[in-house]
């Protein structure tokens, strides 16, 4: 498995406070909030233990397990948490993944943050890991969109990683692109990718539509094109008119049913928002043990 690029700058602690404040109704900060939860209150003592494991039961590959640690260490800093995979490895249906045991009372707050978290990335990475497998050996790479759920794409970019697939630019800040709004605003191909130049902008893709667009967005400068919503055919042509000059794109409508067709056109990268848009929650189950008063 090859390694997975960390998530620089991420504040894990910040986000599972702010995770856990939506489910509690607030946050003070700490362990205190766990009275929070009226009816774990209410049914067990304070110093009640719990030990539970988390276990997926499908086939899944893993992501965002470190996430599901920080929320529980978050409402009991004491608690002990024990991993038995990574995030980016792939495992069967029946596997053990965290064992956890800890305050009864904290356990219970954080086990829906927790699970939601890991359900939702781990998702996203097993749907990734499904695209990047179809394509298996035809040299396309799979990258993902900015289709995204608004405040998690850092997290779900991450999750693609998790599951083999690369991260395309990660918002407007960061790659030019050049779609058909913005050569109908400027005027023209020409006039949208040479502004883009004087603003000092380098790397610039450019969206077409048809083939007849492909000479005049090399000619303007273009780095890379973007083959918006073409069929296998129309790809293979514009692959071939293309030669090699610039990495070439496809995106739009791809599925597991399209995207190895895709990819044996010989374009250079597919794009595929479906799997952070669409990559359903991984089955993943939390099974607590008997509880037993804290000595």
């Amino acid at each position: 498995m090859m390694p997975i690029a960390p998530l620089a700058g991420f504040d894990a602690e910040a986000f599972a406070a702010a995770t856990l404040a939506e489910d509690l109704g607030g946050w003070s900060g700490g362990p205190a909030d766990t009275a929070r939860d009226i009816t774990a209150t209410a049914c067990l003592p304070a110093d009640a233990q719990l030990t539970a494991t988390l276990a997926t039961r499908e086939p899944v590959t893993v992501a965002g397990l470190f996430l599901a640690e920080t929320i529980f260490r978050t409402l009991d800093p004491a608690c002990i948490c024990i991993a038995h995979v990574a995030d980016g490895q792939s495992v069967p249906a029946g596997t053990r993944l965290l064992d956890v045991s800890g305050n009864a009372r904290a356990l219970l707050a954080a086990e829906r943050s927790a699970l939601n978290t890991l359900q939702h990335l781990t998702g996203i990475a097993t749907l990734t890991r499904r695209y990047v497998d179809a394509i298996k050996g035809t040299g396309a790479t799979l990258l993902d969109t900015r289709k995204t759920i608004p405040g998690l794409r850092r997290l779900e970019k991450y999750a693609v990683r998790c599951g083999g697939g690369t991260n395309h630019r990660m918002g407007l800040h960061d790659a030019p692109m050049v779609k058909d709004n913005h050569i109908a605003a400027a005027g023209g191909v020409p006039q949208a990718v040479s502004a883009c130049k004087s603003a000092g902008l380098r790397n610039i893709t450019v969206e077409v539509d048809t083939l007849d667009q492909i000479e005049p967005a090399i000619a303007a400068g273009a780095d890379r094109l973007l083959l918006d919503n073409m069929n296998p055919e129309t790809l293979r042509n514009a692959v071939a008119l293309v030669a090699g000059r610039l990495p070439t794109e496809a995106s739009g409508g791809v599925n597991l049913d399209t995207i190895r067709p895709i990819a044996e056109t010989g374009v250079t990268y597919i794009s595929v928002g479906r799997i952070t848009q669409s990559a359903p929650a991984a089955d993943i189950g939390m099974d607590y043990g008997v509880h037993t008063p804290a000595t």
